[in-house]
């Protein structure tokens, strides 16, 4: 009788596979409300790295974190009107503290736009004081009502940039450096994730903002996943907090905004995208542990050598685990560190120390040799490299094999129904045709110009929309 497979196959039913892999990597639970999640210390390893090198790249645009509170007051939610409806639907309010009725509600933080223009219009005066650049890693609460974990969750985790300019061009200039240096920079280098760059539709663009640009993913079935967000806000939080500053000319200014985002919904993106039916694939750049040096039994010999293995790559800077752990069965361990897609794995037993080799698993490509253990401080640096750069190519192959150029609604709707994307001029498209696809459950994931690159309007001749189901 054939052994039953450890994850449901992805082509079986790939929403079932997503959810077995992130139980038995051991990523997340669900948590006791209805939305909310548990990160297991696994899948907060990823976070943690993930912050890692976002942090760095924020910190080298000139950004500083700080934080700001999780309670906002209900009635800075009113100030800006397009924004208080755009997150309506999904906001949680506290009505009462220390078992009274509070004077004001206060609303737990979907985004922190109105709390943090509150702190900026006191903290900027003169033009002086400007580029105000600000970043926070916090969580947020949006009230969800078809929850996923990781993709779609009431709460989840994030960083939220906030800046204030002197003018629109350095906001706008500053919306696209983060936009394509910092989250195009990280996805493509360290994710080994293939992303489209574009500008959101009207229609799709974050509430209360002038200009979304987005960075948009193909996951394994085809759907599209928006990884990250940089809003150009304009002017229109200034205006509703007053937040100015006396320029150069001795005149009273708005300053131009920006805010900017990405969240722990990259976890998701992540499984979905490089993940396969033996389970996760991590890039080498990102994976908390790159290699895992297995003792196959427990001879005192295997478990020195394994030992001694992890602490020579250790020192030629890879991030090594060794497991040891030889009451519990080889077979299993090996498949547990599959299922997490530790990207090496080396295999030493009693057979191995005597032939001065190690058996060494690839998870990314596949595949096991024997290799001399002499070789493998040497050797093992490029073998990740090389597995870095496969994910890559292989997220760029997939999305362009399943995107089609189209010239009508129809072929939009087709392809993207199928299970791939479209490119349909903008022109032949338009706001009539956007709205009608939403009947197919297809939207416009954004904007591109013909060459590929970011558009610089919403109707710049020669605009394409890029079409496709989405997460």
């Amino acid at each position: 009788m054939a052994k039953a497979p450890v994850l449901t196959p992805r082509a079986d039913d790939f929403p079932r596979w997503y959810q077995d892999l992130v139980s038995k990597a051991e990523l997340a639970d669900n948590g006791p409300v209805r939305g909310t999640m548990v990160i297991r210390p696994y899948g907060y390893g990823l976070w943690e790295r993930m912050q890692a090198e976002m942090d760095a790249r924020i910190k080298a645009t000139g950004t500083q974190n700080a934080y700001f509170p999780l309670l906002i007051p209900q009635s800075y939610l009113t100030r800006e009107a397009d924004h208080v409806e755009g997150f309506a639907p999904e906001l949680a309010v506290v009505t009462h503290g220390g078992g009274k009725q509070l004077e004001e509600p206060a609303v737990v933080r979907p985004t922190s736009e109105m709390i943090i223009n509150a702190s900026f219009s006191k903290w900027v005066q003169s033009y002086r004081d400007l580029p105000l650049l600000i970043n926070q890693w916090a969580n947020v609460v949006r009230w969800e009502l078809r929850p996923r974990l990781f993709l779609r969750t009431t709460e989840f985790l994030w960083q939220e940039g906030h800046t204030a300019h002197a003018t629109e061009e350095d906001a706008r200039a500053f919306a696209s450096h983060i936009h394509r240096q910092v989250y195009e920079d990280f996805m493509t280098e360290v994710l080994a994730m293939d992303v489209v760059p574009g500008r959101k539709t009207v229609k799709e663009r974050f509430a209360g903002a002038i200009n979304t640009l987005t960075l948009e993913g193909m996951m394994g079935d085809g759907k599209a996943l928006q990884m990250a967000t940089s809003h150009e806000l304009g002017q229109n939080f200034s205006k509703a907090f007053n937040t100015s500053y006396l320029s150069k000319d001795g005149t009273q200014e708005l300053v131009w905004q920006t805010s900017w985002g990405s969240t722990t919904r990259m976890i998701g993106a992540l499984v979905m995208m490089h993940g396969d039916d033996n389970g996760l694939r991590v890039p080498p750049r990102l994976a908390q542990t790159q290699v895992v040096v297995l003792a196959i039994k427990g001879d005192e010999p295997v478990l020195a050598k394994v030992r001694e293995l992890g602490d020579r790559l250790r020192a030629a800077g890879l991030r090594v685990h060794v497991d040891d752990r030889t009451d519990t069965p080889f077979g299993r361990r090996a498949v547990d560190w599959e299922l997490k897609g530790v990207p090496v794995r080396v295999e030493i037993g009693p057979r191995d120390l005597e032939n001065g080799t190690a058996m060494v698993a690839r998870r990314i490509p596949g595949g096991k040799e024997a290799v001399a253990v002499d070789d493998l401080v040497r050797l093992l640096p490029a073998v990740l490299e090389e597995d870095q750069a496969l994910l890559l190519a292989q997220s760029r192959e997939r999305r362009e094999s399943r995107t089609v150029e189209v010239s009508t609604f129809d072929e939009a709707v087709e392809a993207a129904v199928a299970g791939g994307w479209a490119r349909i001029p903008w022109a032949a498209l338009g706001e009539e045709g956007e709205a009608r696809l939403a009947e197919h459950a297809v939207t416009v994931r954004c904007l591109v110009a013909e060459d590929g690159s970011v558009p610089g309007t919403d109707d710049a001749p020669g605009n394409v929309a890029v079409v496709a189901r989405a997460y």
